[in-house]
Parts: C-alpha cells; sequence; structure tokens
C-alpha cells in the first residue's frame, strides 16, 4: 500500500524532523562498506519540489452533485471534488516524491453544496454538544494532508462561530494575512507558515507560504463580520508579510490569495482596495516568487507577471474551481555558498477527470454523503408544470418568478403591521444556475436548493420609483448594444463589462422593456406599476438580498437606502417553507411577464 499524506507528516515528525526519511541523509551502500568515495561533483546540484494548489471547492468533496441527485457532469465533461484531486495528489508525490511535495489551498472551501450547508445549518459543527459532527471538508483535506489554506470570502457565510468550528477541526492552518480583528486590527488568524522540505544538498529548504483573503467580505458578509473584524487590503499586507517572512528563513515565498489576477472590482469605490488584486500584487511586491490564485473561477495554467522592482518573473496559476483542475507548482533550486537559490520555476495544471476517485476518501465520507443525499431528497410539495432556468438570461421566466414572489409575499408579511405596510412591495432576484429546473409533480428539496444556491438572506430596502429605475439601468449593463436588425448571438448578447449571472436582477413586481439598442444607462423604457407609469417619487419596498443590500455587485442605491426589515434565514428556507405551506406551485399565481428586450420596441425574441 503506498504510504499516504498523513502516514508520511506523523512518520517524518517523529524522526527529528523527517531528517533521516526526507533528506537523504543516511550513509550510502558505497559508504558503508568502506568503498573509495567518488570525486565530488563540481558545482551545485539542483534539487526539486512542487507546490500542489487548488481553490474555490465550495464544498466538492466527492464528483457529485446534490442538486441534481446524480453523478456530476457538464458540457465539457468535467469531473469534480477532493476525491479525485486526492488520486492527483498521490499520483504527484509518487512522481516527485511524498517528501518533496506541498498542498495548499486558496479558499471558499465550506460553502458551495448541501452537503457543507447540512453541517453548517442542519446538523452544525458548531455546537455545545459534546460531540460535534466532523465537517466533511475537514476530514477530506486531513485525510489528504493539505499544509495550509487561505480564508476566501465564503468561509465567513455561516458566522465566525462556524468558521472557527471548522479551524478547530483541520490538521493544518487556515490563513489570512489580512483578516484582523476589528478592535486593535491585529492578525485573527494565521498570516502565513514556513514548510521545511529536506531536499539534500544543504540544509532544509524553507517554503513560506503567506495567506491572503478578499476586501470584499467586509461588505458581503457585513452582517456577520461588522465590528468582529476587518479586512484591508491584499497588495498593502503582502508588503508588509512578505519582509518578514523572509527575516524569518523563507527561501521560497508562496502566496495563496483569494483574489482574481486582475478581474475589475464589483463592489465599486465602496472599500479603497480591489476586489482582484493578484495580478498588481506579483508586479508590486518583492521577494514573491508563486502565487496561488483564487476566487474568479477561472482556469489559468501559468501566467507570469514581471515585478517591476527586481525584473524577475513571478508565476501565478489559477485551478478551474470545484476540484476540477490541480495547480502544480514545480521548482528547481540548488543550494550553493550556504543559500538555496531558485533555479527555474513552471506552474501546469492536472485535469481530475483523467483519475478515479480515492477509495479512502469516498469511504471516509460514505455515511455523511448517505445522510444528504436522504435529506435533499425530501419531497415538500408538487408543481403543476416544469419550471426551467435556461432561458431566464433572455426573457422573463416563471422560475424567477417564483424568486420574486417568496420573497415579497416574505416582506409583506413582515411588514404588515409597520408604518410600511401600504407600501408596494417588489422583489429583486437573478439566476444564480443556468440548469436549475422544478420538475412538474413532485418538488424535492433539491430542486429548490439547486434553485437558490447561495446562502443570502433576505432584506427589504425603501427606494423610490426614480432609483429603481437606476438600479434597472445599471442592471441592464448585462447586455450587449444590439442595432435593430443586426444578428443576435445568444453566446454574445449577455455577461457584458464582465458581469456574472448572479448580477443580473430583474425587479418582479414591475414590468419594463430593456432596448438593447440603446447605449448603457439609457435602456429601460415602459416602466410601470400595475398598468400605469411608476412615478420617479413614488416609494416602493424592495425586497432585496443581504449580499446586494449590502454593496455586492455595486448596484446603485440600495445600500444606503432605507432598511426596514431583515430576516436572519436563508432565502432558500424562506421558498422551502413557502412551498410546504402552498402544497402545490401553480405558475399561474406569480408568471406575469413582467420584462422583455427589444430593439426600438420590437421584441429580440418572439414567444
Amino acid at each position: 500500500m503506498p504510504l499516504n499524506r498523513r502516514d508520511f507528516v506523523s512518520r517524518s515528525a517523529a524522526t527529528a524532523a523527517g531528517a533521516a526519511l526526507a533528506g537523504g541523509l543516511a550513509a550510502t551502500p558505497a559508504a558503508a562498506a568502506g568503498q573509495e568515495a567518488k570525486p565530488a561533483r563540481k558545482g551545485p546540484k539542483k534539487q526539486a519540489f512542487t507546490v500542489m494548489g487548488t481553490t474555490d471547492l465550495h464544498g466538492r468533496v466527492l464528483n457529485w452533485d446534490y442538486f441534481t441527485d446524480k453523478v456530476y457532469a457538464d458540457q465539457a465533461h468535467n469531473d469534480v471534488g477532493l476525491a479525485k484531486i486526492s488520486t492527483l495528489a498521490n499520483q504527484v508525490r509518487e512522481e516527485k516524491g511524498w517528501d518533496r511535495t506541498l498542498l495548499i489551498d486558496a479558499g471558499d472551501i465550506i460553502q458551495g453544496t448541501q452537503l457543507t450547508y447540512y453541517y453548517a445549518r442542519v446538523d452544525p459543527i458548531a455546537t455545545d454538544a459534546d460531540e460535534a459532527p466532523e465537517h466533511p471538508m475537514a476530514l477530506a483535506m486531513n485525510l489528504m494532508g493539505y499544509d495550509a489554506a487561505a480564508l476566501g470570502n465564503h468561509e465567513f457565510n455561516y458566522g465566525i462561530e462556524t468558521l472557527r468550528a471548522f479551524e478547530e477541526q483541520l490538521d493544518f492552518p487556515l490563513l489570512g494575512a489580512n483578516a484582523l480583528h476589528a478592535k486593535n486590527e491585529k492578525p485573527a488568524f494565521t498570516p502565513y507558515v514556513i514548510k521545511e522540505l529536506h531536499l539534500g544538498g544543504g540544509r532544509p529548504l524553507k517554503v513560506g507560504i503567506l495567506g491572503l483573503t478578499n476586501p470584499g467580505i467586509a461588505i458581503w458578509d457585513k452582517a456577520n463580520v461588522a465590528g468582529k473584524m476587518v479586512f484591508p487590503g491584499i497588495v498593502e499586507m503582502a508588503k508588509k508579510y512578505v519582509p518578514r517572512m523572509k527575516a524569518a528563513g523563507a527561501d521560497i515565498v508562496v502566496v495563496s490569495a483569494h483574489s482574481g489576477i486582475d478581474e475589475p472590482t464589483t463592489y465599486g469605490d465602496q472599500l479603497p482596495w480591489p476586489e482582484d488584486a493578484s495580478g498588481e500584487m506579483a508586479a508590486g511586491v518583492p521577494g514573491i516568487d508563486a502565487v496561488l490564485v483564487g476566487h474568479t473561477h477561472k482556469e489559468v495554467a501559468q501566467r507570469l507577471i514581471v515585478n517591476r522592482e527586481t525584473g524577475r518573473n513571478v508565476v501565478l496559476s489559477e485551478p478551474l474551481c470545484w476540484g476540477q483542475r490541480l495547480t502544480c507548482f514545480d521548482f528547481e533550486v540548488e543550494f550553493d555558498q550556504g543559500v538555496w537559490k531558485l533555479v527555474s520555476l513552471s506552474s501546469r495544471v492536472l485535469n481530475s477527470n483523467t483519475v478515479p476517485e480515492d477509495r479512502e476518501i469516498v469511504n471516509a465520507l460514505a455515511d455523511q454523503h448517505k445522510k444528504v443525499v436522504e435529506y435533499v431528497n425530501q419531497v415538500i410539495g408538487t408543481c403543476k408544470a416544469e419550471l426551467s432556468i435556461a432561458e431566464s438570461r433572455f426573457r422573463d421566466t416563471p422560475i424567477i418568478d417564483l424568486i420574486g414572489r417568496v420573497q415579497a409575499d416574505a416582506v409583506k408579511a413582515a411588514l404588515a403591521s409597520t408604518t410600511y405596510a401600504n407600501l408596494p412591495v417588489l422583489a429583486q432576484a437573478a439566476p444564480f444556475n443556468r440548469t436549475a429546473l422544478i420538475p412538474a409533480g413532485q418538488v424535492k428539496l433539491r430542486d429548490a436548493a439547486g434553485l437558490y444556491i447561495y446562502e443570502n438572506t433576505l432584506e427589504a430596502r425603501v427606494l423610490t420609483g426614480a432609483q429603481i429605475k437606476d438600479y434597472l439601468e445599471f442592471s441592464a449593463k448585462y447586455f450587449a448594444q444590439l442595432a435593430p436588425g443586426a444578428p443576435v448571438d445568444r453566446a454574445t448578447l449577455t455577461n457584458q463589462q464582465s458581469t456574472p449571472d448572479y448580477n443580473f436582477d430583474s425587479v418582479y413586481g414591475v414590468s419594463y422593456d430593456i432596448d438593447i439598442a440603446q447605449p448603457v444607462g439609457s435602456r429601460i423604457v415602459n416602466l410601470s406599476f400595475e398598468g400605469k407609469p411608476v412615478d420617479p417619487a413614488a416609494q416602493f419596498v424592495l425586497a432585496v438580498n443581504n449580499y446586494r443590500a449590502n454593496g455586492g455587485g455595486n448596484f446603485p442605491h440600495v445600500a444606503a437606502a432605507t432598511k426596514v426589515w431583515a430576516n436572519s434565514d436563508e432565502i432558500r428556507n424562506t421558498m422551502i417553507a413557502w412551498v410546504k405551506a402552498k402544497g402545490v406551485i401553480d405558475p399561474a399565481d406569480f408568471a406575469g411577464g413582467s420584462w422583455r428586450l427589444v430593439r426600438a420596441g420590437v421584441p429580440v425574441f418572439q414567444d
């Protein structure tokens, strides 16, 4: 049986930090036999090691889709999950040497599937019970022998208590040099760790791993972190800690950063620090050798950025999210005159669809997987017709209207006995998941969970008619500008200005046209409420998720608007409760064709 990473770490720790096992310090057979030694090789000998990395795992352990209750499948034939990554990582360890590899992650670990939701909310790891359940991500990552992981923004979705409970279960540090206590701005998490590799030919090589998370947490998870933690800039904190790591003896510096390379910031100027700063960090902070990039869910096998001060290349790599890829930073170093020097460095990604799942991981998670499968297959109601999200980027659809109706109903009920009871309630919704489907007939919990995949909660904000129009104008930047009669290419019509689907909001309760023949900012026409043009001065209550209400996406007005109600329960659970209470989902009750795409008044798509 091959030596697994956990066994190796345990055994090497018991043998003088692994010197005899990993450093090649034992006498050679020739020396033991008293044979004449060969002449010393001229010049220092090159040594190789590999730092492997994952990012944005989002609760994927097994190659399983809890929303469809099937083996994961997509059009590109990707596979997902740590069980696959474990097989890849062990192959690299066998190839390079178990003592010549490290495994790290760049964050967004504990949110994203019903597996991780279950152990955050249904059978929570943050509990006063004598025996808290083991978090499935902690269980898998410990078995795989991770050496460190950076915090992602979604680590804070369930609150700091749940995050701390997860951290306590790990056999490796959660790093966050820019996650600070609000009261004194001291580190709330370990900023960095230095790992020793015994490569032979000199003293142990020291690899410093710096963890940095995203400043946007202050906006996106404001309810969970405000007054408790602050998250200063990535570049600024790298400038502070890289010299400290060097002073502590780091020969090589790897940064694990939950921040894209050079994407535009989605929260505008609400914070003084950019969202995706890994590229600027590589260019502006001397002393960094490699950057494991996260947050943007993109695949970047290798990107070279020249540091402005040193003139040296910094190697950046981002493996595709959910355990679809594994990054390998392949280093060559040499020990010369008492100093380890970097000779070469490159990066590559390995595809997890090329290997089977590691049975050790699969077996370890079997009971938890079974519990969650039973949980998501609960029947919560029925639906009179199939509701698909497939067309929701191009036209109003009943499945998005369902989200709006549920949110509007919840806010109306909450405000019924308040001074805001007579204000009309509108609701914001976005197409989060391009494959969501509510079937005709039985509706299961997983169907609702697949429609609303984020742990957002619901708020109510007061906006004027003019502000609602501004809000919709901002959302309409999602579409390309197309002249009347120009051919329509669905592949390029949406996601303009790097706008993700989750930042394309429609508003339930009003009707309007989006004229994509017009430039951004002048597209919303025929905006009406109950058949009459919307009065710019009229007041409305907007039911809106907490991400948007706190400024996520940088939509106008909403973050500064008066908050009249907020709920601590997830919108997903509000939807499940609504379906259970109704018993039957009837699209005739809520589907209304609230918006359409037009060019000079002519619909882009015919019904």
